[in-house]
């Protein structure tokens, strides 16, 4: 039986300033507040509530380090602000991503979602980028996984992860009919990598992914400092769809919410009966190492 259609909210999240973990509470409480009602699933950016880092490290210049140890050390606190949150709205929550101590002196890059009741599951990012690994020190996390919802199966690729196919092939072969990839990226050039990245996914996928960016400069954050980007969701190019394959997206570096209803009919429709059948026809075996060619 198919899946009842997914009201989808995503958040373009200004980047603030906040002095403690009950502040930044607040301030999501109110956003989520004005999506009430109008989505089942509300997707925050990666890294979201980084813009903590600075008040928690009560610092007034931008540093890097003193960020992350304070939000390692309020991990636990803002995953229950993030919980707590979801209960008190009733809805389902991809409250963005979060460093996260392993438990082996690494910190990975964590993504929670979180169903009505306050129940939590994880997916990580596995894919590092640069300022990440060079800069902040934050390792690789687990291997992709999908999350069972009333909506069927989705999956979540953190931004630089949509990038590579095979993350996203993964979780569409384990079931995942919708792909949601929270983002933060600080120039126009990061921003259209995932986003030209994910409407690729979606083509070759024959699947639904939606974006979240943060928006805003936030000169006093070593790792938020700039933000770039519009919220939106893609499908396939083909029957059913828009031409261009653009569901929903937002106004560039506009905070508010963008909404957008996704049906798996249509994914399912498409993947049966498409012009072309990519989902289907994607490569079972890995194709030959290209020799050079031979110019006559």
């Amino acid at each position: 039986m198919t899946p009842a259609p997914l009201r989808l909210g995503l958040l373009q999240y200004r980047v603030e300033r906040h002095a403690s973990v009950a502040a930044w509470a607040d301030w999501l409480d109110g956003w989520l507040a004005e999506a009430a009602g109008r989505a089942d699933l509300l997707v925050l950016p990666e890294y979201a509530c980084v813009s903590l880092g600075a008040g928690l490290a009560r610092t007034d210049v931008a540093d890097e380090a003193a960020e992350l140890r304070a939000m390692l050390a309020a991990h636990a606190e803002v995953l229950a602000a993030m919980r707590d949150a979801a209960v008190r709205h009733r809805t389902w929550l991809l409250p963005g991503s979060l460093p996260w101590p392993r438990g082996d002196g690494v910190a990975i890059n964590r993504a929670p979602l979180i169903t009505p009741e306050g129940r939590v599951a994880f997916q990580d990012k596995m894919q590092m980028t640069r300022f990440e690994r060079e800069r902040w020190g934050i390792s690789r996390g687990a291997d992709p996984r999908v999350f069972d919802t009333p909506w069927g199966r989705i999956g979540v690729s953190i931004c630089y992860d949509v990038e590579f196919p095979k993350h996203v092939r993964a979780q569409v072969e384990a079931g995942a009919w919708a792909i949601l990839a929270p983002s933060c990226t600080d120039t126009m050039h990061g921003f259209n990598r995932v986003h030209y990245a994910a409407r690729a996914r979606a083509l070759e996928n024959q699947c639904y992914v939606a974006i979240c960016p943060t928006v805003g400069d936030a000169p006093w954050s070593a790792a938020l400092d700039a933000n770039r980007g519009f919220a939106g969701v893609f499908g396939p190019i083909d029957r059913g769809f828009p031409e261009d394959g653009v569901l929903a997206r937002g106004a560039l570096d506009t905070p508010g919410w963008v909404f957008c209803t996704l049906d798996p009919a249509r994914i399912e429709r498409v993947r049966r009966e498409g012009a072309v059948l990519n989902h289907r026809d994607w490569p079972r075996r890995p194709l030959a190492q290209p020799l050079p060619a031979d110019f006559g």
